[in-house]
């Protein structure tokens, strides 16, 4: 589905979002970036652009001492991307900031994006929920490309609605739902009728 989006939009930056935080944003991109590097062995520049709450250098055991903050705020051309797999780079957020609406729309931002596209296949962006801060609706303005990932019976739907009405529907590429119990889809009681659930062996 993501090779066929890239060949029939040209996309190739997407931003991974969601309405609150704890709904498994960062935990989706990051499977993402190692789904599409290893399994279909694509060039991925995974961002944390999530500079109130960074976490992508959590879930890869990686130093967050200088990133993607860093960078906004340098003159410098330098960025220090992580090496993780021969396919997969990281930028991690950096220093955490109070208010880093002004780095995210900036001009060097925009630079850093058309350069990353150029260099790989798919440049990837954690954001920030957009429920809480308007980041989110920010870069959207930017990728022009938004997944957005929803947990299953917590989040409201009105939250959801309004979330996606600031993203801007035009940006919405798809959805990820989480935290989906078996017992909440409809097919699964069909299903477990005529196949029951193994037993442990002894």
């Amino acid at each position: 589905v993501m090779h066929e989006m890239q060949v029939e939009r040209g996309l190739k930056t997407l931003m991974v979002t969601s309405a609150l935080p704890g709904e498994g944003k960062t935990l989706t991109v990051v499977n993402l970036a190692l789904t599409l590097s290893e399994a279909f062995e694509r060039r991925v520049l995974l961002i944390d652009a999530d500079l109130r709450r960074p976490s992508v250098h959590q879930l890869f055991g990686l130093p967050n001492a200088s990133g993607l903050s860093h960078v906004l705020e340098s003159s410098s051309s330098d960025v220090p991307l992580i090496e993780v797999s021969h396919h997969l780079r990281v930028l991690p957020a950096g220093a955490c900031q109070d208010n880093p609406m002004a780095g995210l729309t900036s001009e060097r931002m925009r630079m850093l994006l058309e350069w990353a596209a150029a260099e790989y296949d798919w440049v990837l962006l954690d954001a920030a929920p957009v429920g809480l801060m308007p980041d989110a609706r920010l870069l959207a303005g930017l990728t022009r490309a938004v997944l957005f990932v929803i947990a299953a019976g917590s989040t409201p739907y009105p939250l959801i609605a309004r979330a996606l009405s600031e993203i801007g529907r035009e940006c919405l590429v798809g959805t990820v739902l989480n935290r989906v119990e078996p017992h909440n889809v409809p097919a699964t009681a069909y299903y477990y009728q005529y196949y029951p659930e193994p037993t442990p062996a002894d």
